[in-house]
C-alpha cells in the first residue's frame, strides 16, 4: 500500500480545469515542473496538494462549500476538500478501492441514465451517451473509466469458492439525494454538486465519509428486510457465467466497454470532442501498462514538460492509470526500440531535428514496466469466515512456491499443523467486468508469476489478488430454464427434443421439472463447461421456428429464511411505458435482491415463478399494462400446482396506457416517476383483497340462421379475463389500435400518444352501425335475456373500463346488486356507439344496463370484432361461454392511510410489516 503523503508532480493547471471531464482532465494535467509541497492525509492512495481555487468548489468530505481561496487537490483521483478536512479524511483514493473489497464480485454496465451522477473513479460529472452505470448497484463512471473500476459490485448470493461471515453494510460513495441525513451526527451528507457521502446499498443509511467507521459494521436491511431475498438465501453455481446471464440482464453495453479497456489513439482528444491542444515546452507521452495493451494499441496519454526528471515521468504515468505504487519500483521503455529511459532528463530535447522526428515515428510512445523485483510481499486472503485478520503478509523470494506460501499463511491464519495439501492457491483477477478465477499448482513459483502478471499488464496486477481455499469437492448443480419448446406435449417427447437439438449427455443433465403449458423445461446439470455449452447453444437453436430461451436459475434456500420473512417478487415489462420500464427495472434491482427481480420480456413470468416455487409465502409486483398482469395470473394460473405458495398475492405498478384494474386496486391512474422504495413500502403495507377471474370459452361454428350448428369452423379455445370482454364497436377500436401500434411500435411509448391515437381511430368509426342485437343471442344464468338497440356489448368483472370511466353507473338499482370484484358476477353493459363511449367516458352518461350473472352463454352468427382485456382479434361465428375460473385470486390494493414512520424500528431492526403477516395459502 502506498504512503498517502510521498511526493508527486504538481499540476498547476488542476485548479482552473479539475472540473472538466476525466480523461481531457489527465491529457491537460499529468506534467510535473518542479517538487511541491505534499500533504498527508488519513485516508489511503491520495497525493493531496495546495492549489488556488477559480470557481465555487465544494468539499468531497463534509459537502460544504469551501470559503476562501485554498482548497486540496488529489491529483490521482481528483479529490477537493477542505483544510480543516485533512485531519479526518475517510474516502480513499480511486487508486486504493481493489484493496477494500471483501467479496469480489463483477459489475453489470449498462447505459447510464439522463440523471446529474459522478464518475465512481475520476469524480467528475458523468456525461453524454459515453457514460456507464452497474445495473445492480450505485456505481457510475465514465466509459473510459470503467477498466479502472474494479469488481466490488454488492455480493447477492452465496459464492461456492470464496464464503464471508457476517453480513456486512456495503458502502458507496456519493450520488445520494442531496437531502440525505448522515445517521452518526444528523446533518446533512448529500450532495448534488460533488460526489460526497457514503450509502449502504442494501439497507439504505446514509453518513459523511468521516462518519461511516463509526457505525457498526453488521447490516440489518433496513426497511425493506421483509420482503428482501437475503443473500445467505441464494446459492449459485456459476463460475464463468457473466453477471449479466446470472441476474438475466438483456440490456448490456459490453460493446461500449469492450471498446473502453484503456484510452486508445483519440486519448489525445477530450470528452467534447475538442482536441487537447498541447501547450508550449510541453510534450505528449503515449503510455502503454503492458504487453497486452501494446497489441490491442490501448494507451493512455500523458502531458510533460519536455525538461522533466524521470521519475516524475513514472509518476505521472502511474497516476494516468491510477496504480498506488512507488515511482522508484518502476521504469519506462520505448516500445520501438524496449530500450530503458536512464538519462535523469530524458525529455530534454527542445526543438531537436531528432526530437520533431520521434514525434512523427513514434518515439514519444512508451512501456511502463516494473523493475526486477528479488524479493517482496504478498496478502493472501482467507477463502473462508473468519473473525481475526482477512489475510496474512507473505513475504515471497525467487525459491518461494504456492506450497511454501500455503505453510506460511496457514501458521499465521491459526490453522498451524493442517496438511497444506489440502489447500490451494488461487490467483484471483477482480476486473470490473468478470471476475477471473486461476488456481496455482504446488510448484508454481510466485515470484515469476507476479512478474508475469506486471509484464502482461501492470493495471491487471493492482486488480490482483490471491486466496487461499480449501480443496473440497464442492458438487456443482446448474439450473437452467429453457423456453420456446412447443407446448402440451408428453415428457417424452420433451427429452427427444432435448436431447435432438441441445445434444446433451445424459449422465451430467436431468430434466427436473417440465412446464407443458409454457413450453418449457428446467435442466440440472452437474458440470460447469457442459452448462455453459447448453446455454449458448440454445439461444441459437430453433425448434418449428421459434428460437429457444435459455435462462440461468438461482436456487433459493427457502429454509433459511427468517421468521416474518416474505419475499417479493418482481416482473417489470421493460416495454411498457416508453423509458419507464426500465427506470424501474434498475431502481427494483438496487433497492431488492437483483435475483428476485425479473425483466417479464426475457423469458416471461415463468422464470420467476419457478425460482420462488418452493418459498412458502411470497407476494408478486407487477410493473406494466393489464396486459402483462393478465398474463403474470396467466401463468400464476397454470403452473400454481407445482408452487408451495400457490396463492401469493399480487400488486401492481401501471405502465400501460388503460391500467383499469390498477385503478380499482388504487395503484394510480399511471406511473409517473415515483420512488421506487416509495412503491416497494406500498406494497409492504398493501391490503389483500380476492377477485374473480373468468374463463371464456370460443367455440367457433357455422351458425346458420335458425341459430342450429352445421359443423367447426376452427377448435375451441380457452382464454382467461381478468377486467372485462367487450364485443363490438368497442373491439372494433382496441383492434384498430392494436393493429396501428403493430405496424409502427416505436411511435407508441406515451399515454399521451396512445389516448390520441383511441380517439382518432374512434372517430373514424363515428358513424358506425352494426344492430350487434341482431346477430348476438344472450343467456345469463340460462335465461334468455333481450338485446337494446346496441353497437357494443361489454362484460365487467371491476367497476373501470376505458382507461377508468364508470360503464355500469353508480345509480341505485333495484334490480341488480352493486358490483363487487370479488361478488362472483359479471355486469353486462351495452353501449349504443362511438358517441355514446364518449359520453361514459367524460363522465355523462353511463352504460345500459342490461344483467348480472355468473354463467353467460352468447351465440354469434356473423364474425364479429372482440377483446379480452385490451387484447382483440376477430372472432368467427360460433358459441362464447363465459364462467368462473376456479378460485379467486389474492390482488393487493394500497393501503389509504400515508406510510407508516418507522425509521426508529429500522434501526433497532424490530419493525414489523404486513407482508410478514401474510398467510401462507
Amino acid at each position: 500500500m502506498a504512503e498517502s503523503g510521498r511526493a508527486r508532480p504538481a499540476d498547476p493547471d488542476a485548479a482552473d480545469s479539475w472540473t472538466e471531464s476525466p480523461v481531457a482532465g489527465k491529457k491537460r494535467a499529468q506534467h510535473s515542473p518542479g517538487l511541491r509541497t505534499k500533504y498527508q492525509s488519513s485516508a489511503p492512495g491520495h497525493c493531496l496538494r495546495k492549489v488556488t481555487l477559480t470557481k465555487p468548489t465544494f468539499c468531497h468530505s463534509c459537502s460544504d462549500f469551501i470559503w476562501g481561496l485554498i482548497g486540496f487537490l488529489c491529483e490521482v483521483c481528483n479529490f477537493m476538500c477542505h483544510e480543516k478536512c485533512l485531519k479526518t479524511l475517510r474516502s480513499v483514493c480511486s487508486c486504493m478501492t481493489p484493496s477494500l473489497v471483501r467479496v469480489p464480485v463483477a459489475h453489470c454496465f449498462g447505459p447510464a441514465g439522463h440523471k446529474k451522477r459522478f464518475c465512481c473513479v475520476c469524480r467528475k460529472q458523468t456525461e453524454g451517451n459515453t457514460a456507464l452505470r452497474c445495473e445492480v448497484c450505485e456505481l457510475h463512471v465514465h466509459a473510459d473509466c470503467a477498466v479502472f473500476s474494479c469488481a466490488d459490485c454488492r455480493s447477492s448470493h452465496l459464492d461456492a469458492t470464496l464464503q464471508q461471515d457476517t453480513f456486512h453494510h456495503h458502502w458507496r460513495e456519493g450520488n445520494m439525494p442531496s437531502a440525505s441525513r448522515c445517521e452518526v451526527c444528523r446533518r446533512s451528507c448529500g450532495s448534488s454538486d460533488v460526489m460526497a457521502g457514503m450509502r449502504c446499498e442494501w439497507c439504505g443509511i446514509t453518513s459523511h465519509a468521516a462518519c461511516y467507521l463509526g457505525i457498526p459494521p453488521e447490516c440489518t436491511l433496513g426497511r425493506l428486510r421483509s420482503m428482501l431475498l437475503h443473500p445467505a438465501c441464494v446459492r449459485l453455481h456459476s463460475r464463468n457465467f457473466s453477471k449479466m446471464h446470472c441476474y438475466r440482464i438483456t440490456e448490456s453495453c459490453s460493446q461500449e466497454l469492450d471498446n473502453s479497456d484503456d484510452v486508445d489513439a483519440s486519448a489525445a482528444v477530450s470528452k467534447d470532442g475538442q482536441p487537447a491542444a498541447p501547450e508550449s515546452g510541453k510534450q505528449f507521452l503515449k503510455v502503454f501498462d503492458g504487453d497486452d495493451a501494446v497489441k490491442r494499441g490501448c494507451f493512455r496519454s500523458v502531458s510533460l514538460l519536455r525538461a522533466t526528471r524521470n521519475e516524475e515521468v513514472v509518476e505521472a504515468a502511474l497516476r494516468a492509470f491510477y496504480l498506488p505504487d512507488e515511482p522508484q519500483n518502476f521504469e519506462l521503455q520505448e516500445v520501438r526500440a524496449m530500450q530503458c529511459l536512464h538519462s535523469d532528463d530524458i525529455l530534454n530535447r527542445n526543438g531537436s531535428p531528432d526530437n520533431r522526428s520521434s514525434l512523427k515515428d513514434g518515439a514519444d510512445t512508451w512501456l511502463l514496466r516494473a523493475k526486477p523485483r528479488g524479493a517482496e510481499v504478498i496478502q493472501v486472503h482467507a477463502g473462508w469466515p473468519r473473525s481475526g485478520a482477512a489475510f496474512a503478509s507473505v513475504s515471497v523470494s525467487k525459491n518461494s512456491t504456492a506450497a511454501s506460501v500455503l505453510s506460511e499463511v496457514l501458521n499465521q491464519l491459526d490453522r498451524k499443523g493442517e496438511d497444506s495439501s489440502n489447500f490451494s492457491l488461487m490467483e484471483v483477477y477482480m476486473s470490473s467486468k468478470q471476475v477471473q478465477r486461476q488456481t496455482l499448482t504446488p510448484q508454481e513459483n510466485i515470484l515469476e508469476k507476479l512478474q508475469e502478471i506486471r509484464k502482461m499488464s501492470v493495471r491487471q496486477m493492482n486488480q490482483t489478488r490471491f486466496y487461499i481455499v480449501e480443496n473440497i469437492n464442492r458438487a456443482v448443480q446448474v439450473s437452467l430454464l429453457i423456453g420456446g419448446l412447443p407446448s402440451l406435449l408428453a415428457k417424452e417427447e420433451y427429452v427427444q427434443l432435448i436431447v435432438e437439438h441441445l445434444t446433451i449427455k445424459s449422465h451430467l443433465v436431468t430434466i427436473s421439472h417440465i412446464y407443458d403449458s409454457q413450453g418449457a423445461v428446467a435442466l440440472q446439470i452437474s458440470c460447469f463447461s457442459e452448462a455453459e455449452r447448453i446455454y449458448m447453444l440454445a439461444k441459437d437453436t430453433t425448434v418449428n421456428n421459434k428460437t429457444l430461451t435459455s435462462l440461468v436459475i438461482p436456487e433459493i434456500l427457502h429454509k433459511k429464511l427468517g421468521d416474518g420473512i416474505c419475499p417479493l417478487l418482481v416482473f417489470v415489462n421493460p416495454k411498457s411505458g416508453g423509458m419507464k420500464g426500465r427506470e424501474l427495472l434498475y431502481g427494483f434491482r438496487k433497492l431488492l435482491n437483483p435475483h428476485q427481480v425479473f425483466d417479464i420480456s426475457n423469458g416471461g413470468p415463468l422464470a420467476g415463478l419457478h425460482t420462488f416455487r418452493e418459498v412458502p409465502r411470497f407476494r408478486v409486483l407487477v410493473c406494466g399494462g393489464d396486459g402483462t398482469v393478465g398474463w403474470v395470473l396467466g401463468v400464476l394460473e397454470a403452473v400454481r400446482h407445482k408452487l408451495v405458495c400457490r396463492e401469493p398475492p399480487i400488486g401492481i405498478v401501471p405502465l400501460g396506457t388503460g391500467n383499469d384494474l390498477a385503478r380499482v386496486l388504487r395503484w394510480g391512474t399511471g406511473y409517473s416517476g415515483e420512488d421506487p422504495h416509495h412503491i416497494l413500502v406500498s406494497v409492504d403495507e398493501a391490503d389483500v383483497v380476492l377477485m374473480d377471474r373468468w374463463t371464456i370459452l370460443l367455440d367457433a361454428q357455422d351458425i346458420s340462421e335458425d341459430g342450429k350448428d352445421n359443423g367447426f369452423l376452427e377448435p375451441p379455445k380457452i382464454v382467461q379475463m381478468n377486467n372485462y370482454f367487450g364485443l363490438g364497436i368497442d373491439a372494433e377500436l382496441s383492434l384498430d389500435f392494436h393493429q396501428a401500434r403493430e405496424d409502427e411500435p416505436d411511435k407508441f411509448t406515451s399515454r399521451f400518444h396512445n389516448k390520441g391515437v383511441y380517439v382518432k381511430v374512434g372517430l373514424q368509426k363515428i358513424s358506425y352501425t352494426r344492430s350487434l342485437h341482431k346477430e348476438l343471442q344472450l343467456q345469463v344464468d340460462a335465461q334468455n335475456v333481450q338485446l337494446p338497440n346496441i353497437e357494443g356489448l361489454i362484460f365487467l368483472n371491476i367497476p373501470s373500463w376505458g382507461s377508468g370511466a364508470d360503464l355500469w353507473g353508480s345509480e341505485a338499482d333495484g334490480r341488480h346488486g352493486k358490483p363487487r370484484i370479488d361478488d362472483g358476477l359479471l355486469e353486462v353493459v351495452g353501449v349504443t356507439g362511438v358517441v355514446h363511449m364518449g359520453q361514459v367516458q367524460s363522465g355523462m352518461r353511463s352504460g345500459i344496463r342490461i344483467a348480472q350473472g355468473n354463467y353467460i352463454r352468447l351465440t354469434v352468427s356473423k364474425p364479429i370484432p372482440v377483446q379480452v382485456d385490451g387484447e382483440p382479434w376477430i372472432q368467427p361465428p360460433g358459441h362464447i361461454i363465459i364462467s368462473a375460473a376456479g378460485p379467486k385470486v389474492r390482488m393487493l390494493r394500497k393501503s389509504k392511510h400515508k406510510q407508516k414512520k418507522s425509521s426508529a424500528g429500522v434501526k433497532e431492526g424490530h419493525s414489523e410489516s404486513p407482508s410478514s403477516r401474510d398467510g401462507g395459502h
